[in-house]
């Protein structure tokens, strides 16, 4: 179980950029293939841009031609919940960060890897942090 972050609607305004606070906060989405990392083949490890928990590592990201950087696993499957999202007409699962209940983006049964997922993210919610 992870410790829960709260903080207020203030302090995640004074925190985040507006565009983090849009999709962080109001489970808001950007727009295909302008994410800062939809591209990125560094190797390092992506943390929540809310609360720097560690979500997902380069070893898993692939290019799934969404526009988002997309991931076939997280890091540890206790750092994202999973919540049935119906919005805009669809059925989907969002993807959330355990510690600060930050939206990530969504998880689709069509990925390449061994449980067949992608974990496609914005990259407005994450931080990347490079190997050294």
């Amino acid at each position: 179980m992870t410790d829960k972050l709260n903080l207020t609607d203030e302090e995640w305004r004074e925190r985040l950029s507006p565009e983090q606070y849009h999709v962080l906060r109001q489970h808001g989405t950007e727009r295909a293939f302008t994410g800062k990392y939809e591209s990125n083949k560094a190797a390092g490890v992506y943390r929540c841009a809310g609360c720097g928990t560690p979500l997902f590592s380069s070893a898993t990201k692939y290019n799934s031609g969404s526009g988002w950087p997309s991931y076939t696993d997280p890091l540890n499957p206790a750092a994202v919940e999973e919540f049935r999202d119906t919005s805009h007409g669809m059925t989907r699962t969002e993807v959330r960060c355990a510690t600060c209940e930050g939206h990530l983006g969504h998880v689709f049964p069509d990925g390449p890897g061994p449980n067949g997922l992608r974990y496609c993210i914005n990259s407005a919610s994450l931080d990347f942090e490079p190997e050294e």
